[in-house]
């Protein structure tokens, strides 16, 4: 499976804090992890503002763990400006928009993102 990793979904994983069956799937050699720019700057907002504690080296763990960076481009702003309004956080709203580009599963613990089009993996 192509897994699309949410915000919270890549900070519990690399703590270990997520259900056994996530981790499991997570660790499967045969998944693809990807984790968007969108995510890593979401991450870089909310630690720069103290609002989100996350290790110094998580740059180092993401490439370790071989999660797939996934830029944001063109397709997916076109695709964004077209994304009914069922959520109202950008960063969410905006991975449910590349997951559906990608074909990829999103693997979340937000239960109104499954509202969209988009397979959702509850997390």
């Amino acid at each position: 499976m192509r897994l699309l990793l949410d915000t919270n979904v890549l900070i519990q994983s690399i703590a270990g804090a997520l259900r056994p069956d996530v981790m499991d799937m997570l660790d499967d050699p045969a998944n693809e992890l990807f984790v968007s720019h969108v995510s890593l700057w979401e991450i870089a907002i909310k630690s720069g503002l103290g609002k989100l504690r996350v290790p110094d080296d998580l740059d180092v763990q993401v490439e370790q763990l071989g999660i797939i960076e996934l830029p944001l481009s063109r397709p997916h702003l076109a695709a964004y400006r077209e994304l009914p309004l069922l959520h109202r956080d950008p960063f969410d709203r905006m991975l449910v928009t590349q997951a559906r580009i990608e074909n990829l599963i999103l693997v979340t613990s937000d239960r109104q993102l499954a509202e969209y089009d988009v397979t959702v993996l509850p997390a």
